[in-house]
């Protein structure tokens, strides 16, 4: 053991970049900026789970039937939807939820690197 003390516990941890640092969370400003993205969120969530009930349950089951006057590959359109075509769509929403959240964030952060630049944050 040496006499050095110990410089790594004696250290002050680096100043957090000011990108980095969390916003304040009890200013009026930022919390507007939080609920509006989580509406936002919460509205692209629900909207695109209703096309998904509606593809799945509506053209799978409920109108099956109007859908099967419709042909494609030999198989009829009502039973395509309900074996395969949910399925597909559910991919298609995951790929679409997923560029809009991440538009929504992108959104989001620039909102708040404002607001901190105006010292609001």
């Amino acid at each position: 053991m040496s006499d050095e003390p110990n410089t790594h516990e004696d250290a002050a941890a680096p100043p957090v970049p000011e990108q980095e640092q969390e916003p304040d969370l009890h200013r009026p400003e930022v919390h507007a900026a939080l609920e509006r993205y989580w509406k936002t969120n919460v509205l692209i969530m629900v909207g695109l789970l209703a096309v998904w009930a509606i593809v799945g349950l509506g053209c799978g089951v409920l109108f099956a039937n109007s859908l099967n006057s419709i042909k494609i590959g030999g198989f009829p359109l009502g039973f395509w939807f309900a074996q395969q075509g949910s399925i597909i769509v559910f991919v298609f929403i995951i790929l679409i939820y997923c560029i809009l959240l991440n538009r929504l964030d992108q959104k989001h952060h620039e909102e708040l690197d404002r607001l901190r630049k105006e010292g609001k944050a």
